[in-house]
């Protein structure tokens, strides 16, 4: 049986993204810049035949990845607006794709088992809601390992690659900056400077594609343990760039709050 994606029929070779995916109220806030460029996004790239998302929302010990034929929408999140939790992003799976993709990872080292009964996060379905408002192509998400570290994350988006040929999209969401702690309780006066400090070390280092920097960030980039008191928003970038081939190009720049930077880059 084929992937249920195409099996790589489009002849497009696709492109990793990393996109930051801000707050869950993004597809209602249309006066936010990354609303524009997301909603614009979908149709600037090729269509993919399938999406393979990793966000930094759904966290366990051994690599999973969801196998239902239908995503459901999972609502993480509470005390926001009761319109958010009407959303719905009902896209097809992709469990053909999903077997496919536990082959590579295991060929990489990397087990790997199923998950029938997880839906979308929003770290998932927030962008994709924006780029893909049909919500026709099938989407399969990988989860994150965060105690695994920057190098495993690496060596999964390695892994990950060959899928591109076949005209799937790898996707890494999460954040360019996550200081959910300044976000929420802002102080007066407040030096967010180390914000732009960061991704301008990030946008650097991804032109340059120094993966090994990428991988010590924590030890090489400024403020980064500021920028990112926990893992999670950051490791779906380093998947997505190890899936790509070429530098990383900054394809987007925005923030939310004063601690919430919104970048967005591809490897092609």
């Amino acid at each position: 049986q084929g992937s249920g994606a195409g099996d790589g029929m489009s002849g497009v070779r696709a492109p990793a993204l990393f996109l930051s995916h801000g707050a869950p109220t993004l597809p209602l806030d249309r006066d936010h810049p990354t609303h524009a460029f997301l909603t614009q996004l979908g149709t600037a790239l090729p269509r993919p035949e399938a999406i393979l998302m990793v966000s930094a929302h759904w966290d366990t010990a051994v690599p999973a990845l969801t196998t239902s034929a239908v995503n459901g929408t999972f609502h993480d999140f509470y005390g926001f607006p009761e319109a958010l939790y009407a959303l719905r992003y009902p896209a097809p799976g992709a469990p053909g794709l999903a077997r496919d993709v536990r082959e590579l990872l295991r060929a990489a080292g990397l087990d790997a088992q199923g998950d029938g009964e997880r839906g979308l996060d929003h770290g998932a379905w927030v962008p994709l809601m924006l780029m893909y408002p049909e919500a026709d192509i099938p989407v399969l998400q990988l989860s994150l390992q965060t105690d695994a570290g920057t190098r495993h994350h690496l060596a999964l988006g390695e892994a990950l690659k060959p899928l591109r040929a076949r005209g799937v999209l790898v996707v890494g969401s999460g954040g360019a900056t996550h200081n959910l702690r300044e976000f929420f309780r802002p102080t007066p006066g407040l030096d967010a400077s180390y914000v732009p400090e960061f991704t301008d070390w990030l946008a650097d280092t991804l032109a340059r594609r120094d993966l090994d920097s990428l991988a010590e960030y924590r030890r090489r980039a400024p403020q980064a343990a500021r920028a990112h008191p926990s893992e999670e928003h950051f490791l779906p970038l380093l998947v997505a760039a190890a899936a790509g081939d070429a530098p990383g190009e900054r394809i987007h720049t925005a923030l939310t709050g004063a601690s919430l930077a919104m970048d967005a880059y591809r490897f092609d």
